[in-house]
């Protein structure tokens, strides 16, 4: 019975005379997330509010989900647009949409009229009154709870009358492309692809950057990063993947320097190129899925050691959240299940058995003269071999 949808947003509706930019950035969002839906949408803005228009037929559950996943709504309100005819039959087509959208009749409820056209010939609070007094009329099984009803009938009176009772949630944040780009350090395991959700949800588009270790990592823990950057695509839009061929460089490294600064050495290196790609690409920060204490490279110094060779920023969402919690955001976007699927990545494989936890750049520096030999060589050519995967 839908063939239209309210788009609710929060923070956009404070951005004062930018909200324009914002808005523009989330019908652009819906518009990319509903081409994977089968059928045909309309998405547009009217009088401060944001409309989707569904033409023929459409899945509702996948029109929904799509929705849901779009950065920037705080709710999605399936609604039905009614002519004004008066008042009389307002009263007879409410009564008759909630009789199909909860048919069970045993519920409390209260009517929220809102009279955006002040030509009207009724007050909002005569609207509420009197059509509440027709519902329950009609279902007298019903009762009023104006302060914590099960069901809130929302009238909106504009130039057309709009009607929805459900206000299904939405992701929240910011609409994706609203606040610039960074370039995601993506490995695959739980902690990189919720880093990027929650920055993709401040509005910031996302492009990644994955360090591959053939023969040492296979083809599997290749595909393993592909699918999860396909799945928080889905919130994120398109995402450029670039591959990079990491085995020389680790090798060179694992030969040259002690092997308890493995760690950290591989990882300076690692945001060495993923800063080269950021910048090439315009990003204006790197992302990464550290989080203090949880591994030797994740220690204070460790996470300064790292930073000493970047000059953009590095975020770093979730640096004071515990395991769990990245868990429970990694299950709530649907990247969990693939997160755990048993290929080791690069920075497992050539790991130390007992990595330095506090180490000092001064020394770290030293060791990587070590490297002066080979290593510009070596990343040159990691840097041109790139390969880079479109994801959507």
């Amino acid at each position: 019975m839908y063939k239209s949808f309210l788009i609710k947003y929060g923070e956009i509706g404070i951005k004062g005379k930018n909200r324009y930019l914002f808005e523009n950035a989330l019908v652009r969002q819906i518009r990319y997330a509903l081409k994977r839906i089968d059928g045909e949408f309309e998405v547009y803005k009217d009088q401060a509010r944001i409309f989707v228009d569904c033409s023929g037929d459409y899945d509702y559950e996948e029109t929904v989900d799509a929705l849901q996943h779009v950065f920037g709504i705080v709710g999605i309100c399936p609604m039905v647009r009614l002519e004004d005819k008066g008042f009389e039959t307002l009263a007879e087509d409410v009564v008759a949409f909630m009789g199909k959208t909860h048919p069970e009749g045993n519920y409390t409820f209260k009517v929220n009229a809102r009279r955006a056209r002040k030509d009207y010939p009724m007050l909002s609070m005569e609207v509420n009154a009197a059509l509440g007094e027709k519902l329950l009329k009609a279902f007298p099984e019903t009762k009023v709870d104006v302060h914590d009803p099960e069901i809130v009938v929302n009238v909106e009176i504009r130039d057309e009358i709009y009607v929805y009772s459900k206000i299904i949630p939405g992701p929240g944040g910011m609409p994706v492309g609203a606040n610039g780009k960074a370039m995601l350090l993506l490995s695959g395991g739980i902690d990189s692809p919720v880093a990027g959700y929650m920055v993709a949800k401040r509005g910031v588009l996302i492009d990644a950057v994955y360090f591959h270790a053939p023969p040492y990592t296979s083809e599997r823990a290749k595909q393993k990063v592909v699918d999860l950057a396909k799945i928080i695509s889905r919130y994120t839009g398109p995402i450029n993947l670039h591959v990079v061929n990491f085995t020389d460089i680790q090798l060179y490294i694992y030969e040259q320097c002690p092997h308890d600064e493995l760690t950290i050495i591989m990882r300076r290196y690692m945001m060495r190129i993923a800063e080269h790609f950021a910048k090439e690409t315009k990003c204006l920060g790197l992302i990464t899925g550290e989080s203090i204490g949880q591994v030797a490279s994740q220690t204070m110094q460790s996470l300064a050691a790292t930073n000493e060779v970047c000059t953009l920023p590095v975020f770093r969402p979730v640096i004071a959240f515990d395991k769990q919690e990245i868990v429970d955001i990694s299950e709530k976007i649907g990247a969990f299940e693939t997160s755990i699927l048993p290929y080791e990545d690069c920075c497992t494989i050539f790991v130390a058995k007992h990595p330095v936890t506090k180490p000092n750049i001064k020394i770290i520096k030293r060791s990587e003269q070590h490297l002066n030999e080979k290593i510009d060589e070596l990343m040159k050519t990691a840097i041109d071999t790139v390969e880079t995967i479109w994801i959507e």
